[in-house]
């Protein structure tokens, strides 16, 4: 075996496998190759010409009388992969080697245009098969032109078959050209398949922004229908009607801004910056949802302290929008949702409590992941809007719950002092 396989024979495996390695590392990093096929042809040609004249430089030397090399395969790879322009190209670079260095010989040139011709109208067929039938086919095609040039050099040239010669260029060369067609299947599948993931990647954010936008509209939309549910039910004052009608018409107003500026959500800076009080923005927001938390019977209880910190006032009512709003539907009919906050030394601290199903060990890790909710029907997207918002303006969250009796959500901010 070792007279057989030697170190020169896996050097000339080395230089193919080195060159189509090269070959499609550049191609997955130079964009303009992908969509020229004139370029893509000159790459392949010189990706295969030069594994083919390094086989050549440096030969397996069979026996005393017999020197062979494993430059049919590059050969063989080019035209199969690139037709006839590709292997033309290789054939007059060989021949013009050959001739420079060892002089003319009828044999090389009857045995290389044979494999060009039958190679190159193979060519479009191989290119349509998928990877199995490709591997099936060039390990027959390989091993079908060894023996047939082979025939043509015993039967034209008096060639002189030695049993080292049987196994080194009819034996070993279709298991090789198995294993570098294989190498290059795979290495062109995982580019498909990593530029099809970069696509579905894209068409997922795009899917996830459409799906935040509607969620987060959906909150000023129940708050408007919760007030004009109310003006239904009931005889109302005029004068509360209008403070309804006005309440709903700036929640609208809202509903737009959402929808016009919902990409800043994906950028977190906040467009402007200013000092909150926190007690009257968690008013507001509790005021906004009540309607929603008689709708589900939900009692909702507002307990702050002034507090002040800095930060945009817009994304704070969003954040604490979809937390009142989740922590009340999740809260059974009968059930208390109680905010409240308080100055802490150089941090203000806004708790969330509420009497719901409460959260697993595992639904708290997974807090703020899009696409995950304890509810039936839920997104997560208002949880992780509102965990990118804390973030946004410097804030930590702390969960604490236990099934059947509740979640409290704890939210700490720096104070307009600290930052100050």
């Amino acid at each position: 075996m070792g007279t057989y396989i030697n170190q020169n024979l896996l050097n000339n495996l080395f230089y193919i496998l080195t060159s189509m390695f090269v070959y499609y590392f550049i191609y997955d990093h130079r964009k303009w190759w992908k969509t020229n096929s004139r370029h893509q042809q000159w790459f392949l040609i010189v990706c295969t010409a030069i594994p083919m004249l390094l086989c050549m430089k440096f030969p397996i030397y069979i026996a005393d009388n017999c020197v062979h090399d494993l430059r049919q395969i590059p050969f063989l790879i080019g035209t199969l992969y690139g037709g006839w322009t590709v292997g033309s190209a290789l054939l007059i670079l060989l021949l013009a080697v050959r001739f420079l260095f060892y002089g003319f010989q009828p044999i090389t040139v009857a045995v290389y245009i044979t494999m060009l011709i039958i190679a190159a109208f193979a060519s479009p067929f191989f290119r349509r098969m998928n990877r199995t039938n490709k591997l099936v086919t060039s390990v027959w095609l390989t091993f079908f032109l060894a023996v047939l040039v082979t025939i043509i050099a015993v039967v034209f040239f008096d060639f002189q078959v030695i049993d080292s010669y049987i196994v080194d260029f009819i034996f070993i060369p279709p298991f090789a050209m198995l294993f570098v067609v294989y190498i290059i299947e795979t290495l062109k599948d995982a580019i498909i398949m990593r530029s099809k993931l970069v696509k579905v990647e894209k068409m997922e954010i795009v899917s996830q922004l459409a799906a935040s936008i509607s969620h987060e509209v959906r909150n000023p939309l129940t708050v408007v229908k919760g007030f004009l549910q109310l003006m239904k039910s009931q005889t109302i004052p005029k004068e509360t009607q209008e403070r309804y009608m006005h309440i709903a018409l700036e929640e609208i107003d809202r509903a737009e801004t959402i929808i016009s500026d919902y990409l800043t959500f994906a950028k977190p800076t906040p467009k402007k910056e200013e000092p909150l009080l926190v007690e009257q923005e968690l008013e507001r927001v509790t005021h906004l949802l009540q309607p929603f938390a008689r709708m589900n019977g939900v009692h909702l209880v507002e307990k702050c302290q002034p507090c002040s910190i800095i930060g945009n006032a817009e994304y704070f009512r969003q954040c604490f929008l979809n937390l009142l709003k989740n922590s009340i539907e999740a809260t059974p009919r009968g059930g208390t949702v109680t905010i409240s906050c308080s100055c802490k030394g150089e941090e203000v601290v806004v708790t969330i409590a509420d009497t719901g199903i409460g959260m697993t060990v595992d639904q708290i890790s997974r807090f703020g992941e899009p696409y995950f909710s304890t509810k039936e029907k839920g997104t997560g997207l208002g949880a992780m809007v509102a965990v990118k918002l804390i973030e946004t303006m410097n804030g930590t969250w702390k969960i604490d719950s236990e099934i059947k009796k509740g979640t409290t959500i704890t939210i700490t901010f720096p104070s307009a002092k600290t930052r100050g």
